[in-house]
């Protein structure tokens, strides 16, 4: 993974507004390049691999806040690449959007566990939801509820893997 810099001031702007820099920069590059879905779902994947490790090391320091935002990051890209493979509606509202709402990722989280007749995938997001709100917003959740999480997460990225034809 390269390492890309971006004033100071522009990625606060883009944070002010509630915009993902990483996803900002990921759709700048795919149009740029003209990339195909499947190398964008695979890049998704490899942020969604980099995102679950540092959840592990942030659960490992105890800090809860982190590790909630980083398993709800992992998951969130694995459904967007899923999205991405399959086509899904919500994938097209996203791109006209201009950007991922956390209704659209429900919705194709719905939309993929019925495709794919595997209804872990809607649990998975579910799941690193709640821990997205209750320890990254709200500071609530103690580490080993976070960390409870954690399996569900692992089991959709190995998923979303395979889907993908990873090793």
């Amino acid at each position: 993974m390269a390492l890309v810099v971006v004033p100071k001031h522009i990625a606060e702007e883009a944070e002010r507004r509630g915009l993902d820099l990483e996803e900002l920069v990921l759709r700048a590059l795919v149009e740029a390049l003209n990339l195909d879905p499947e190398e964008v779902a695979k890049a998704r994947v490899e942020i969604a691999k980099r995102s679950l490790a540092e959840a592990k090391e942030y659960i490992t320091k105890g800090d809860p806040i982190q590790a909630g935002e980083k398993i709800y990051k992992a998951v969130e890209e694995c459904i967007k690449a899923l999205a991405e493979k399959h086509k899904t509606p919500q994938l097209e509202a996203a791109k006209k959007r201009g950007r991922w709402d956390t209704w659209l990722l429900g919705q194709a989280a719905t939309d993929l566990s019925k495709r794919l007749g595997e209804e872990r995938i809607k649990h998975a997001w579910a799941v690193a939801y709640d821990v997205h709100v209750w320890a990254f917003h709200e500071a609530k959740y103690r580490i080993e509820d976070v960390e409870a999480a954690l399996p569900l997460a692992e089991w959709l990225l190995s998923y979303t893997e395979k889907a993908l034809g990873e090793p």
